[in-house]
């Protein structure tokens, strides 16, 4: 017999899923769509922006941020590691997405490759932190059975929102400027970084079944 599978609409509007990660997929979607304003206009912002800049100063810029991000990971994930229970992830998320979500205000002030750099080194280092706090509480708190869905949901639903924003900010930045979508970068971050307050509470939930 054949088992009907059914298309998990109630997954993407985040229905049959739990407290913990519903609450982690809604603030980076609000977080990551910020950023995604940014993104597709970061290196025209650099060349028009930075003494000196250039492409090659956004690729310096770029590799800053990814090598540091890179080198720092795993000695972070090592550290939450070694600290039993959830409560710092959850900390060590928050505290890190907040400085994530300040980075861009700070382009605003610098004026030269080195401070951008600088500015990247930072950045790489904060997101070091915050995407093993994320996983560990994602992946605490996901349904064995329902991994694969509930990954490709997160996503999903994270890729729809950056790309969407993408557009938008490439239009706002040729209608209102560079200064002023930077800094609704800034505050909608800010605000998505506050929407991770609720999943403190869902902590003291008992975890799924796996």
């Amino acid at each position: 017999m054949t088992v009907k599978r059914q298309i998990p609409l109630r997954d993407l509007f985040l229905l049959k899923i739990h407290p913990v990660i519903r609450f982690l997929i809604i603030a980076d979607l609000v977080q990551y769509g910020a950023l995604g304003l940014i993104g597709p206009i970061f290196a025209v912002f650099i060349i028009q922006f930075i003494d000196g800049g250039s492409v090659e100063v956004a690729g310096v810029a770029a590799a800053v941020f990814l090598i540091t991000k890179s080198i720092f990971q795993i000695p972070a994930a090592t550290l939450m590691d070694k600290i039993r229970g959830d409560k710092d992830d959850y900390w060590f998320l928050i505290g890190s997405m907040f400085v994530v979500n300040l980075v861009p205000l700070s382009y605003l002030f610098i004026s030269t490759p080195l401070e951008l750099y600088i500015a990247e080194f930072i950045l790489g280092i904060a997101m070091a932190f915050a995407f093993p706090s994320l996983m560990a509480l994602f992946t605490r708190y996901t349904e064995k059975e329902r991994a694969g869905t509930t990954w490709g949901v997160y996503y999903t639903l994270i890729d729809i929102s950056s790309a969407v924003a993408a557009a938008i900010g490439g239009v706002l930045a040729a209608t209102i400027g560079f200064e002023k979508v930077i800094i609704a970068v800034t505050i909608i971050g800010l605000i998505g970084t506050l929407l991770y307050i609720p999943v403190g509470p869902a902590l003291k939930r008992t975890q799924p079944s796996n």
